[in-house]
């Protein structure tokens, strides 16, 4: 049980560095899709987005290395609480982005807790040691 945990856990760790890169090296690819889903009393829109993407490629490559892995987690969790808002604000204004599914709106609001608590999980979580 102890290797299967090991093994998932290695394989989290590259998927979640890969995952949170890329989608930071996608604020710069596409600010304006990011710009768009911001919620109106937020400043600086575009500003935010690239803070944003460049903490994502930080934390994401932050990720790989076992010293930095744990500020990291927590640094990626902080992110995805911060851009809850924008989540929720699709939701609630569906009409605005009519080229997405309206579930898909909303499914996103239950899959950020459940993307927190795999990154959780993946660096900020001690794996426990099995005694017998």
């Amino acid at each position: 049980m102890k290797n299967l945990a090991s093994v998932a856990r290695k394989f989290s760790i590259l998927m979640i560095g890969v995952l949170f890169v890329l989608a930071g090296v996608n604020h710069f690819v596409q600010p304006a899709f990011y710009t768009r889903i911001m919620p109106p009393y937020l400043p600086a829109h575009l500003t935010l987005v690239y803070v944003s993407g460049f903490f994502e490629i930080l934390a994401g490559l932050g990720i790989f290395a076992r010293q930095m892995r744990r500020a990291a987690g927590w640094g990626l969790i902080a992110l995805l609480v911060a851009v809850f808002p924008a989540n929720l604000h699709m939701a609630l204004n569906a009409d605005q982005f009519a080229s997405l599914p309206f579930w898909a709106l909303v499914a996103r609001l239950p899959l950020q807790f459940a993307l927190i608590a795999w990154v959780w999980w993946t660096a900020c979580s001690r794996p426990r040691t099995i005694t017998r």
